[in-house]
């Protein structure tokens, strides 16, 4: 493992979250943090979830109440005002929300609950009073023991259909896809069917996520209407299978990306992320899927 590779993530991430931390009266944005770290808001997001456990949004909105739980503790703030400076519009859904994470609701919050609270969220980065000082160690996060092979890809000629909307819903985009590509020949053995997901589902709204439905093809084939031709591939990248429904790949992104990639010692490329689908969906049941997800490295 390279060393210094590594602590340049926990770096990285330590800026943001010392960021957060102090920033937190203020609007957080995705683009601004991920800013802080020379990483594209969709890989950001997919790493910060990878070493910390949890989304953004949602990091920012326990941390958010995680303080106001401070200040009534100490009977330095209404619940009213707790709930406005922890971003809710109104009192009864801070309440809300804060009886989910805390247990019972802020009016009835006593001191001890504070002391807990790290039994109750165990690993995860907690509220400081002292942020400006605070100094945040992510060494002890678990080391993923996910496994990763890296192979020089060369560069593939695909023909692609692009589909906006939610990846779920992708199945159209490939029925048109394959019925271009066979009449053309283009779906023989050695085709490869590949999927390049542009952007993070828990970032991007569902209607704005683009997708590109991929069928490797020869030298010869020329884009037609809504068939488009590009390369993929084409550099070093780092390869882990995941094997299961593709609902859950968002799961292996984020410690392939969070996880391995920070122990590794590499990092990323600028290349296209993409995903190698190895068995038919329509005849192999889900679990037994075989997906291989392939990222770039430099």
């Amino acid at each position: 493992m390279k060393k210094n590779t590594r602590n340049l993530y926990f770096e990285r991430m330590n800026t943001v979250l010392l960021h957060i931390q102090s920033h937190l009266d203020k609007n957080l944005s995705l683009d601004e943090l991920a800013a802080l770290t020379c990483f594209s808001p969709t890989h950001f997001h997919r790493i910060f979830k990878g070493m910390l456990g949890e989304t953004v949004a949602d990091h920012i909105r326990r941390i958010r109440l995680e303080r106001a739980a401070l200040r009534l503790a100490g009977g330095r703030q209404s619940v009213t005002g707790a709930a406005f400076d922890a971003g809710y519009e109104t009192v009864e859904s801070f309440s809300r929300a804060f009886k989910k994470m805390f247990g019972c609701p802020p009016s009835k919050y006593p001191e001890r609950h504070w002391d807990a609270m790290y039994d109750r969220f165990p690993g995860l980065i907690h509220y400081r009073p002292d942020a400006a000082r605070a100094t945040f160690s992510l060494e002890n996060r678990k080391e993923t023991t996910m496994e990763v092979r890296i192979e020089n890809v060369d560069a593939m000629r695909v023909a692609f259909i692009r589909k906006t909307g939610p990846y779920n819903q992708c199945e159209d985009a490939w029925k048109r896809l394959c019925a271009w590509a066979g009449p053309r020949g283009q779906l023989g053995g050695d085709a490869k069917f590949l999927g390049v997901g542009h952007d993070d589902p828990q970032v991007t709204p569902p209607d704005k996520i683009r997708y590109d439905a991929c069928v490797t093809v020869g030298a010869d084939a020329e884009g037609e209407g809504e068939v488009g031709i590009q390369t993929v591939g084409g550099g070093r990248y780092a390869v882990t299978t995941h094997k299961g429904p593709y609902g859950n790949l968002e799961g292996t992104y984020a410690e392939l990306m969070g996880g391995w990639l920070p122990q590794s010692g590499e990092r990323l490329g600028d290349n296209l992320c993409f995903e190698l689908y190895r068995n038919d969906p329509q005849s192999t049941p889900p679990e037994e899927l075989l997906t291989d997800i392939y990222i770039s490295l430099e």
